[in-house]
């Protein structure tokens, strides 16, 4: 998979981006949370008011509590008592909460100094006590309870002067000794109060004591939730537009990696001998081209969302969960975490090994169907529709079984997934339930965790996504390096060791004890081939079937490299010269005429789109193609399917031989191409060929015998040997075998005759 990914550094720049656009979406990610507890804990339940220290007070407010404070000092010096004179942050306060046409009477207001939000939650803390204790002794039945306390047993005009002073008024007058007696009860009980309900307490005498100066509490309640609001959405915003980039990306990075990978392997295959095409089959190297880059594709198509954005998500989450909010429930976390984990594993140790075997059974369903689209004419002669038929459906029952395994076992994980995640979210809120009535948390708090949980969990369930597509697109990494780690049995020499032919043996083809077995093969196809093939002249090849004749001139080009021995092209040995120059000077016609899907007009200039129309008229009157050519709707500009599906066995030889004429080069080779001519067109078609190839080196295997009969030379084969070389004439009187062939296609008569020629 890592030779794979290696073909990503085309797109650096772009994995960059993406890396840092995952960051920036997971820190977006991990905000949102926070700004629901805010709104939840300090817009909706404290009125907007963040903690117990507040912004303005009154200078008799600020009085009153300082009654129950022991750190008068540390309070007063973060304070600022206003007069007439204000500075940019104190005037900014009092217009925030009492309007920009407020008049401030002098030495009647305090403001909070501009302090550091450390600086703060330590003040916060020093004031939750005394805001508590404040708030609970001016309640009208504690007060009620202190006053009966206080006068039980003072006489009765006295009581009656104490009855109608305030709580605050009596406090004041009390010796501090007396007073810390009275209000050591209290003190008590607030002390063994969580500090969660404390700051609620102090929070919500704040909101009073802003109420006794006449500030909207409303307001104020309302300006924090909507900028919290708006803050949230410009977050989500952030999120939004990454994640929409990110994917864009991805699917951008996913397709060029896509696109490299085919043209690896195409440009790999088509360095491939026929030894390395036979080896993987073409309908394997087709579902490797397609499929299994497309299930690569898929994968990196979000694989960055997990490399990169879950591990931040699912570890920022965690952090998060144990440093911004109670801790108590972390453990739930990791039974959710366990319990994905669980189902996950358990899965892919059920599907991993049907994955492995899905890409082998898409490639024995495309290679059936290949193979019967491909001979459907066969199996309608003989009538083996059903038996095609079954054989289909076994190879595409056995892929459907092992898909529908895999697709069953995956479509169990969403709603085993799914219930993990509900069930984690019931037992957050039952413990986090008991949790807030007992004021060990916040409501708001419960609901961050709920979301960080979330998201921890979809982190692992995102890693466990990209686990299950990690061994299929495995499969088809292997798959594909298969192909590119293949290296072509026939390649060049390096540059420097490459030869030039020599071009006083222009044309000249020689075999000098040319010996070829086919790889991993026990036995030698072709033993000791010697004959020598030179400019002007035609040579043909003939012998029985299986003799060898195809595999000697498909030798020539090298579409095999001889095994033993030497085949010299115009002198040098052509494991010695490149392949292209080699190829260039040859015209090859194989044995199966094969056309592309075009027009007749790109079949024939196939070797040089600038030819000239006069050099593919001239071709194809040589080809004796002219004549059919001419009856179509658009001549040359008629269409041709694929592999000539639309045109007949013999103008499709014709015309695969007017693209070797049309190449004009130095040596034509002629594997069986005129076996589906009838014997006009045959003898029509090697006189024009003859006035063409003058100068030119011509090799012809044929089975028929009338086409060979006026050949300069005529090699006979015979299980890999030659067994005779001469003319016509020569072989009739001195070999056997030729003598056999002949007199099975013609009489003795028509022989003597050269077939009439």
């Amino acid at each position: 998979m890592l030779k794979v990914l290696k073909n990503l550094k085309k797109s650096f720049w772009a994995v960059i981006v993406i890396i840092l656009l995952l960051i920036v979406q997971a820190q977006a990610d991990l905000r949102l949370p926070d700004f629901t507890s805010r709104i939840v804990n300090v817009g909706i339940q404290s009125g907007g008011i963040e903690n117990a220290v507040p912004e303005i007070i009154s200078k008799e407010d600020m009085d009153n509590i300082l009654i129950f404070s022991n750190e008068d000092e540390k309070i007063l010096e973060n304070y600022t008592l206003v007069g007439n004179e204000l500075n940019k942050d104190q005037e900014k306060i009092i217009k925030n909460y009492l309007g920009k046409d407020y008049e401030v009477e002098e030495n009647t207001i305090y403001v909070l100094n501009d302090i550091s939000s450390q600086k703060e939650d330590e003040l916060s803390g020093i004031f939750s006590e005394p805001l508590m204790e404040y708030s609970l002794i001016t309640n009208e039945e504690t007060a009620s309870k202190i006053k009966e306390k206080f006068t039980a047993n003072v006489p009765q005009r006295q009581k009656e002067v104490i009855e109608n002073m305030s709580i605050l008024e009596i406090l004041k007058t009390m010796p501090e000794e007396q007073k810390t007696t009275m209000l050591s009860e209290f003190t008590k009980q607030i002390e063994n109060m969580e500090s969660s309900i404390k700051e609620q307490a102090a929070v919500a005498e704040v909101k009073n004591l802003y109420s006794n100066l006449g500030i909207d509490t409303d307001k104020v309640q309302n300006n924090y939730i909507l900028s919290q609001g708006l803050l949230m959405l410009g977050v989500a915003l952030i999120s939004m537009v990454s994640a929409i980039s990110i994917m864009l990306l991805s699917a951008r990075v996913a397709a060029k990696l896509g696109k490299t990978l085919r043209e690896k392997v195409f440009k790999k295959v088509l360095k491939f001998s026929t030894g390395e095409l036979n080896k993987f089959s073409t309908a394997s190297l087709i579902t490797r081209s397609t499929n299994d880059i497309q299930q690569i594709q898929m994968l990196i198509a979000i694989l960055f969302r997990v490399v990169v954005y879950a591990p931040i998500i699912g570890v920022g989450g965690f952090i998060k969960v144990l440093t911004t909010s109670d801790n108590s429930m972390a453990w739930i976390i990791g039974v959710a975490i366990l319990a994905v984990l669980f189902i996950v594993i358990t899965l892919f140790i059920v599907a991993m090994p049907r994955f492995r075997k899905l890409q082998d059974l898409t490639d024995k369903l495309n290679l059936v169907s290949r193979e019967i689209l491909s001979g459907m004419q066969v199996i309608r002669a003989f009538n083996t529709e059903k038996k095609e038929e079954k054989r289909f459906d076994i190879a595409n029952k056995d892929l459907m079984k092992t898909n529908v395994f895999v697709n069953r076992a995956m479509s169990m994980m969403m709603p085993l997934l799914m219930f993990v995640m509900n069930s984690i979210m019931i037992l957050i809120i039952w413990v986090g339930g008991h949790n807030v009535d007992q004021g060990i948390m916040q409501v708001g708090d419960m609901m961050a965790f709920i979301q960080y949980t979330m998201q921890i969990v979809m982190a692992f369930l995102m890693i466990s996504m990209i686990s299950i597509m990690l061994p299929r697109a495995s499969v088809s990494a292997r798959r594909i390096n298969e192909v590119l780690d293949t290296e072509p049995s026939i390649k060049d020499k390096p540059e420097n060791e490459l030869k030039k032919f020599d071009e006083s043996k222009k044309g000249l083809v020689e075999f000098k004890n040319v010996s070829f077995r086919y790889p991993d093969a026990d036995t030698e196809i072709l033993e000791d081939i010697t004959f020598t093939a030179r400019p002007g002249t035609t040579t043909a090849i003939i012998g029985s079937t299986g003799s060898g004749k195809s595999t000697v001139v498909n030798l020539i080009p090298r579409f095999y490299d001889v095994t033993g021995g030497e085949l010299l092209i115009d002198g040098v040995n052509v494991k010695d010269v490149s392949q292209k120059d080699l190829r260039d000077i040859i015209g090859f016609v194989p044995q199966k005429g094969l056309l592309f899907s075009g027009t007749i007009e790109s079949n024939i200039k196939y070797s040089d789109d600038n030819m000239s129309d006069e050099k593919m008229y001239e071709a194809a009157r040589i080809a004796q193609a002219t004549e059919f050519i001419e009856t179509k709707e658009k001549k040359y500009k008629d269409p041709i399917s694929q592999g000539g599906g639309n045109v007949s066995g013999g103008q499709k030889q014709r015309i695969s031989i007017a693209r070797a004429i049309a190449k004009d080069p130095e040596i034509f080779v002629f594997d069986d191409s005129f076996s589906a001519l009838d014997l006009k067109t045959d003898r029509a078609l090697r006189e024009a060929l003859k006035e063409k190839t003058e100068n030119k080196t011509v090799i012809i295997v044929a089975q028929r015998i009338s086409t060979i009969l006026n050949a300069d030379k005529i090699i006979v084969l015979e299980e890999g040997k030659v067994v005779g070389i001469g003319t016509h004439e020569e072989l009739m009187k001195d070999n056997e075998t030729y003598r056999q062939i002949a007199l099975s296609q013609l009489s003795e008569e028509e022989l003597n005759e050269k077939g009439g020629n």
